[in-house]
């Protein structure tokens, strides 16, 4: 019995439960007019699912999205397993996307907007602009940890700077990337839904500004719930193909 309260998957569950009940109180008390109780939530919920504007929203948000995504992981870990290697492109390149992981880039979509007009180009952009530095400096600190007697195992063996890299360095900062990957995609979630929020409200960004706009609170809250809950299935995802990878002795956890 205690085996099983205590099982990551019932844990989850129970923090699941605690939330919703939180929220359903904090409804009822109410905290605020605004604030809509968790089963008025899941009603509008169902009614959004129901006459399809949801699924149409999903759609419209993911392009953006998806593409933001592939070009941040593709880019940002190239440049970061370049700088990993590469003294020189590590002091030319990490102050950049340090100071890009520290700043408030939310203030840079005005700029993106006046220069790449309220398109789809300014949404991937501001995708890229939150995911990437994440990528980059996990990829760059994952090559630069590599175990040095792993290092030292295939020089002893004669290993040529092709081997070190291909067999050895990549396979150990393998993980490393993969949970930058997760960081990256969950800021680029917060990417997309600030671009459809800031830039032109379209998507699940539109939903949320027009029942603002109107205070049909549940169906606004409605929507914050289904992109929250899509994220963390999608980044729940990503661990569950890390796992599998790169750490099998977590799989029967």
């Amino acid at each position: 019995m205690n085996a099983i309260l205590t099982h990551a998957i019932s844990l989850r569950l129970l923090s699941v439960i605690v939330v919703c009940g939180a929220w359903e109180y904090g409804g009822r008390v109410p905290i605020s007019p605004a604030f809509p109780t968790f089963g008025e939530t899941m009603a509008a919920l169902g009614g959004l699912l129901a006459d399809g504007s949801l699924q149409q929203a999903f759609l419209i948000t993911l392009q953006p999205l998806a593409l933001g995504l592939l070009i941040s992981v593709v880019v940002g870990i190239a440049l970061g397993v370049t700088m990993g290697l590469s003294q020189p492109a590590e002091w030319l390149g990490s102050p950049l996307f340090i100071i890009a992981q520290s700043a408030p880039l939310a203030a840079l979509i005005p700029i993106l907007t006046f220069a790449y007009g309220i398109g789809l180009t300014s949404k991937v952009l501001t995708v890229c602009i939150m995911a990437m530095p994440v990528i980059v400096l996990n990829s760059l600190n994952a090559v630069r940890h590599t175990p040095a007697n792993l290092l030292e195992m295939c020089h002893a063996f004669l290993g040529n700077r092709a081997q070190v890299i291909w067999k050895i360095i990549l396979p150990a900062a393998a993980p490393v990337i993969f949970a930058g990957l997760r960081l990256g995609c969950a800021a680029g979630f917060i990417g997309v839904i600030l671009a459809e929020l800031l830039i032109t409200p379209t998507g699940i960004g539109d939903i949320i500004t027009y029942n603002q706009s109107i205070a049909d609170y549940p169906k606004m809250y409605a929507a914050i719930f289904s992109i929250i809950v899509f994220s963390v299935l999608f980044i729940e995802l990503v661990e569950r193909m890390e796992i599998t990878l790169f750490r099998p002795e977590k799989r029967a956890v």
